[in-house]
């Protein structure tokens, strides 16, 4: 009986403790499997969140692609109507010249004219102004219009601070024509609003290349007297930059001293316009200082631009009311910066320091530098582009 009852009560151990195991085996799954609900919920619930984060990011590029595009597409727009008018003007201007030059409009060879070489002479300027008005066409027509940057430094660290745009243009046989040749004839010729849109359309491009880097480097873009004072182009010029306006602050407008002191109430109010959509203005070719500062700034003007040799040989001879040391606390109390140019050698910069000048431009710093073509991209990789492509030559020191 002992033996049995030992038997059954090892039995009874036994089953109560394999039903305890199985309890205990049972709860353990029933955690689990709970615990692998919620970490599928969770992980739903993030795989909702991440592919709804997709869909804005989708949306987002998209939005931007479209943007992109319609800008693309206002930008050949733009480049199309330029060529158009261009094509006009020309065409209006040929016209012109043939009249000028025909038999009823100019002398005669004949006993009575004189020598035939006094004849030919007297149709030289003609000849070569028509020459230089058909290079022009043509470097226009088939884009050997070059963009060439000059850094602006502030001083006395010598940062590179901003670019100065300038155009060139180029002839069939390479040769580079200077803005002070093609200026001559382009301007009479009604085609400086022309050639001031297509830089513009370039430093666009530049500016949006150099902020994909920084934003602290901005581009001084020149605007012709003629192109402000053209009521054709202007209107159109505020709206392209009205739908640039992410770029205010990165393009700084200049303009010569004559086309401001000369724009009138028509032109101080399109120079106003550009101001309020953000758009620095700068004045350079300045020949005399006895401004209105206050009217200036009015305008929207932030940079003044005078010639190194005026600030450092004396002020008499441009009428300021001030001497150069005293020339910068003028300026700034009328929140106009400084900006010494054509400055050449070392001994130059040591005087402007004195003068407390806020920024520099010259050879000493940097030569005006092309802006390459897809041909001659090669070595440089930290570039700038004026279609996306194109890179700055590396600046260096004139010799």
């Amino acid at each position: 009986m002992a033996i049995l009852s030992g038997a059954l009560a090892f039995l009874f151990t036994q089953q109560m403790n394999a039903s305890f195991n199985r309890g205990r085996d049972k709860r353990m799954t029933t955690r689990q499997i709970a615990d692998l609900r919620k970490i599928t919920m969770e992980f739903d619930i993030q795989l909702h969140a991440t592919s709804q984060r997709m869909n804005d990011l989708t949306a987002q590029v998209e939005a931007r692609s479209d943007a992109q595009g319609k800008k693309i597409v206002a930008e050949l727009q733009v480049l199309e109507s330029l060529m158009r008018e261009f094509a006009g003007k020309i065409s209006r201007q040929a016209r012109a010249q043939q009249s000028d030059i025909s038999p009823a409009a100019v002398p005669q060879t004949g006993r009575a004219q004189g020598p035939a070489s006094a004849y030919v002479a007297s149709l030289a300027p003609v000849i070569e102004q028509n020459d230089l008005l058909e290079t022009i066409r043509a470097s226009l027509e088939e884009n050997r219009v070059d963009l060439y940057l000059q850094p602006i430094v502030s001083l006395p660290q010598r940062k590179l601070r901003y670019y100065e745009a300038l155009s060139r243009l180029r002839a069939q046989d390479g040769s580079v024509i200077m803005p002070a040749q093609y200026i001559k004839v382009a301007a009479p010729a009604g085609l400086m609003s022309v050639v001031d849109n297509l830089l513009l359309f370039r430093c666009v491009q530049v500016v949006r290349r150099l902020t994909q880097k920084t934003r602290d480097i901005g581009i001084f873009c020149n605007i012709s007297g003629d192109t402000l004072a053209d009521t054709e182009f202007f209107p159109q010029f505020l709206d392209y930059m009205q739908a640039n306006r992410d770029l205010a602050g990165q393009i700084i407008f200049e303009f010569a001293q004559e086309a401001v002191l000369n724009a009138g109430a028509a032109g101080e109010r399109n120079l106003r316009r550009l101001s309020e959509m953000g758009f620095p203005l700068s004045m350079d070719h300045v020949e005399t200082l006895a401004l209105d500062f206050p009217r200036l700034k009015a305008m929207g003007f932030s940079h003044l631009k005078v010639r190194a040799t005026t600030l450092v040989g004396g002020m008499d001879g441009a009428n300021a009311a001030v001497a150069a040391e005293d020339f910068k606390k003028l300026l700034s109390r009328h929140g106009l910066n400084l900006i010494a140019e054509r400055v050449e050698d070392e001994k130059t910069v040591v005087q402007l320091l004195d003068f407390t000048v806020d920024y520099a431009q010259g050879f000493l710093f940097g030569e005006p530098r092309a802006v390459r073509d897809d041909a001659q991209r090669g070595a440089d990789s930290a570039t700038v582009t004026a279609s996306g492509t194109a890179a700055v030559l590396p600046l260096r020191k004139a010799s």
